[in-house]
């Protein structure tokens, strides 16, 4: 295999026998940790500033609190815990207070729920829908004949009014849940505290994007076909 810009996914490794996970283990010609050791000893120096270091800590910890059984070795383990209980106790490892909770008003229901279940834990919540501010997408140059209801008045997600709204009520960190594909890029772009994704959008899928992913060589086999 001829060397190439880095392709992890495109090892051919299983992870036990790759160099990424073990020692002396092996590399394909694309392997970036055998190509790039100076990129990731830069980054290794990130790790040297104290609150960087507490907080990817605490996430290793927590990673290993998801799973059960561990004492029985690896290939015993069992996961243990659903995310939602994930995130709450990361947040209670770093000692989070005020969490911020940004969700697209398709999953209001299920943001309600998330919002008692996180106030009943102790947390203070503060929660930001994606319409908040009421601004029409004609700010984007968006015509009403352009919009999902046709011809209407409609607000646009705003993804900055949430990551500002969070902003000014100094969240320790926030949850996402169903913000659509770029409207979580900009609220993450522009939140100043660490987020986390509780939940992924997928219209059709009912949130559940890799189900296409699982069904990519049968039922969506489509998406393979040529444009």
């Amino acid at each position: 295999m001829e060397k190439t810009h880095p392709q992890c996914a495109r090892c051919p490794y299983p992870p036990q026998d790759r160099i990424c996970h073990t020692e002396n283990g092996k590399s394909p010609p694309f392997c970036p940790t055998a190509n790039l050791p100076e990129v990731f000893q830069e980054a290794v120096k990130e790790f040297d500033k104290p609150d960087v270091k507490n907080f990817a800590k605490q996430a290793s910890l927590q990673e290993a609190d998801g799973y059960a059984d561990r004492e029985l070795g690896y290939a015993r383990t069992k996961p243990l815990k659903p995310r939602i209980l994930e995130v709450v106790e990361f947040a209670e490892k770093m000692g989070y207070k005020k969490l911020g909770l940004v969700f697209c008003l398709g999953l209001a229901a299920e943001a309600r729920k998330v919002e008692k279940f996180l106030t009943k834990r102790g947390f203070e919540v503060i929660s930001g829908v994606c319409k908040i501010g009421r601004v029409s997408k004609e700010v984007l140059g968006i015509g009403y004949d352009q919009n999902v209801q046709i011809g209407v008045f409609e607000s646009m997600c705003n993804p900055i009014g949430q990551a500002f709204l969070l902003n000014h009520e100094k969240t320790d960190f926030n949850i996402m849940m169903g913000l659509c594909v770029g409207h979580d890029s900009m609220f993450l772009k522009y939140a100043e505290a660490p987020s986390t994704v509780l939940a992924v959008k997928d219209r059709l899928l009912g949130h559940n994007p890799l189900a296409a992913i699982y069904t990519l060589d049968s039922y969506y086999r489509v998406l393979k076909a040529p444009k």
